[in-house]
């Protein structure tokens, strides 16, 4: 049984807000290294200040491409991932071409993952894909590209669109991927029984901006409240 305890290894504590200031940016990564997290998530240009204060800290820095819209072109993807891997980014989490889902152009996101996955290697890459805006055979079909593409992750949304992780998004994803990479949930998990059923539905990952609130009960305010 995961507890409290443990659970911290589970959470990529995150800050992805615009208004995040350096000084948000340095209370995240204080409160990581406290609490032993797995990841700290911020901005590309937050990247090599979080790389600097997590240092030996063996809490990994992480980096969000594409975000939140995904819109941007694929060769931007990459550069944007290659740079942030150049600044101490260990992990990234890049978003998927929505659009291109919508219209069934699987080549195309297929194509850009694939890309995205082989700029960075050996570094991991996580595929957001928005669940709140795709239909269940769509989120099937990105996953398993997704697989096959090479990701070592699927993760459920970016938390700044019209809804975040649920459980049953989560099985989904679990079962598309066969157990054969992790699933990320995130968007809305703010407290411990939250994230508990995310990891009994089959999250390897939590992504939240409420890693503390979820580690203590509430008894610690996270750096921002909303992700």
């Amino acid at each position: 049984m995961t507890d409290k305890l443990t659970i911290n290894k589970y959470i990529d504590h995150t800050l992805l807000k615009p208004e995040a200031s350096i000084k948000d940016i340095k209370k995240l990564c204080a409160e990581a290294k406290k609490y032993k997290f797995a990841t700290v998530f911020v901005n590309p240009s937050y990247v090599k200040l979080a790389a600097q204060l997590l240092k030996g800290s063996g809490v990994n820095v992480g980096c969000a491409v594409g975000f939140p819209l995904g819109a941007t072109t694929t060769d931007v993807k990459v550069f944007e991932a290659k740079e942030a891997v150049k600044n101490g980014a260990q992990e990234i989490d890049m978003v998927i071409n929505i659009g291109r889902v919508k219209s069934k152009d699987f080549k195309y996101v297929e194509d850009e993952i694939k890309k995205v996955v082989r700029a960075v290697a050996p570094i991991g890459v996580k595929v957001i894909l928005e669940t709140c805006l795709l239909t269940d055979e769509e989120k099937i079909k990105v996953a398993k590209l997704a697989l096959k593409a090479g990701a070592q992750f699927v993760k459920t949304s970016t938390g700044f669109s019209s809804g975040g992780a649920t459980v049953e998004d989560v099985k989904l994803l679990y079962k598309a991927v066969n157990g054969k990479i992790g699933v990320k949930a995130s968007g809305g998990i703010r407290d411990y029984k939250t994230a508990l059923k995310m990891i009994e539905a089959g999250a390897t990952r939590i992504g939240t901006s409420a890693g503390v609130q979820i580690v203590t009960g509430g008894q610690e305010k996270p750096s921002m409240e909303k992700y």
